[in-house]
């Protein structure tokens, strides 16, 4: 889950702590790429969206509709294509050029 703050209100933790069954995995911080339906929703604003004109919500909603009917039609699983230790290497120089540690 993100780190939106609606999931950190005292309501949410309440909840969690009545369900322990249920535990929250947070993704860090500016990492959305690992959120896959953050990553759909990229792509869904890159190759469909902004290549578009629109000329009102009616016309958007059902362009979007359209996208996702299609889509859904035929469903490919999400397939990383970078190996976990590239992107820690990553990481780790980026966070280097900040002057942090991870």
């Amino acid at each position: 889950m993100d780190n939106y703050a609606t999931h950190k209100t005292d309501k949410v933790k309440a909840w969690l702590a009545a369900h322990p069954r249920y535990q929250v995995h947070f993704t860090p911080t500016s990492a959305s790429w690992l959120n896959l339906v953050e990553r759909f929703f990229s792509t869904l604003g890159e190759k469909w969206i902004k290549r578009q004109a629109h000329t009102s919500v009616k016309d958007l909603e059902e362009s979007i509709e359209y996208y996702l009917s299609t889509h859904n039609a035929n469903p490919r699983p999400f397939h990383w294509n970078r190996k976990a230790d590239d992107i820690l290497a990553s990481i780790g120089r980026a966070a280097e050029a900040l002057g942090r540690k991870i």
